[in-house]
């Protein structure tokens, strides 16, 4: 892993391969290993950079303040690469970043990649129809006790996420094998309340999304392509088309026998769509 100082974040990051710049955006639960089945392949044409998020896997730093927090993070992170245009592919939590820095530099940006793409534009459909029974966790995961309660033992810690990676993926069973390592991983100190700490972070936007108050914004310009899990649960497929409100230029598509972790669950597809969809664009 190399390593970005800043002044309130040592800021962990992993790099391969050579050509246009791919920086990658990981969600949660999760941190730059989630990239494993992509990295090695993406590298055979870009130059890949996998960073951790601010408190996530190797990252280490204060507790983010707001959503521009994380998102000043990227900018430093590309701005100290030399970073003059790239491409973002981004997954969950990344694709909220994602939009933030995109709004604010289209110029920098050769296109945007998303898997399963959340955005505050969804307002209302975040609690219809039963979902509420499925975003119980963001509220959860701001309670002061909480990250106490899910690190108190591995085995608390190893309940709770794999309730997560066999909800939300196609195949229950698909996280098994690593499933300990995403116990190490989240054990380690701090690790549980920096993934937490998102909910709070966005929590403002994420209300006023859900109760339809989210201020109108200007769509994205910057092309765009979208890769879906048709079986996600926590970000349902059929909210994929309320995107072309985001961006001006986006494909659709979805990933079938894949849930909300298309990168992992589907990668030759996944490798495959991200590197059609960037090979030229400069």
């Amino acid at each position: 892993m190399a390593v970005l100082e800043l002044p309130d974040l040592r800021l962990s990051y992993q790099r391969a391969g050579s050509g246009l710049p791919l920086v990658l955006l990981h969600g949660w639960p999760e941190w730059s290993g989630i990239w494993r089945h992509n990295l090695s392949a993406l590298a055979e044409n870009f130059d890949v950079v996998a960073p951790d998020l601010r408190n996530f896997g190797a990252s280490v730093g204060a507790p983010a303040r707001d959503v521009d927090h994380y998102v000043a993070d990227l900018a430093a992170l590309v701005d100290d690469l030399g970073f003059e245009r790239f491409g973002l592919v981004s997954h969950d939590v990344g694709a909220f970043l994602a939009q933030d820095y995109a709004r604010a530099n289209p110029h920098r940006l050769a296109g945007l990649f998303f898997f399963d793409c959340p955005h505050f534009g969804i307002g209302p459909r975040w609690v219809a129809n039963g979902q509420l029974r499925e975003i119980w966790y963001q509220s959860f995961q701001q309670l002061p006790l909480a990250a106490d309660l899910v690190g108190l033992s591995r085995d608390s810690c190893r309940l709770y996420f794999r309730h997560f990676l066999q909800h939300w993926a196609s195949n229950p069973h698909r996280f098994d094998d690593v499933l300990e390592e995403w116990v190490d991983t989240f054990m380690q100190p701090g690790r549980i309340a920096g993934g937490f700490r998102w909910y709070a972070a966005a929590n403002e936007r994420r209300l006023k999304a859900m109760a339809g108050d989210q201020p109108a914004a200007a769509r994205i310009d910057v092309p765009a392509y979208s890769l879906w899990g048709q079986d996600d649960p926590i970000l349902r497929v059929d909210w994929q088309p309320t995107l072309t409100e985001v961006f001006s230029d986006i494909a659709l598509h979805q990933a079938p026998d894949a849930g909300h972790f298309v990168a992992w669950e589907t990668p030759g597809l996944a490798n495959r769509a991200i590197t059609t969809f960037f090979a030229g664009r400069r």
